[in-house]
């Protein structure tokens, strides 16, 4: 976590897709209304880790295949879209530029999509949010 003093109150990083940016591998924009309701009133951040990591939207939805986002941190899993194609190392590129934008702020949370290989917490453990989980930071799924 940042240790830096949050003089403005609360920041959240967010997943771009949940605030209706368009940013979704589809292209289409589906903004989340439980996750806007919590962020009411805060400052948040949207960041999108796969277009961080160089893919383009829309794009071709893709898989962890092997394992976890953390599996694919260790080198024991990979992220493969479904055209075949590998893209492990633009999903681990974005998870590391998200990091980068998590420790320059002083970040009280941060709220991710569900189901995705980079973001999703619970049934799916995606690349970005393992890398923020193992850093100490507060992640939430919508």
């Amino acid at each position: 976590m940042s240790e830096k003093k949050n003089v403005g109150g609360d920041i959240y990083l967010v997943s771009s897709c949940l605030v209706g940016l368009c940013t979704r591998y589809d292209g289409r924009v589906k903004e989340n209304v439980q996750c806007m309701k919590a962020l009411a009133g805060k400052i948040w951040i949207p960041v999108c880790p796969e277009q961080l990591g160089g893919l383009p939207t829309p794009r071709r939805a893709a898989d962890l295949v092997g394992g976890d986002g953390a599996a694919v941190l260790a080198g024991r899993a990979r992220v493969v879209n479904r055209d075949g194609i590998e893209v492990s190392g633009q999903f681990i590129k974005g998870a590391q530029q998200v990091l980068a934008i998590a420790e320059s702020q002083p970040i009280t949370g941060i709220f991710l999509k569900a189901r995705s290989p980079s973001c999703g917490v619970g049934e799916v453990l995606g690349v970005t949010a393992a890398l923020l989980q193992s850093k100490g930071y507060v992640l939430r799924e919508f």
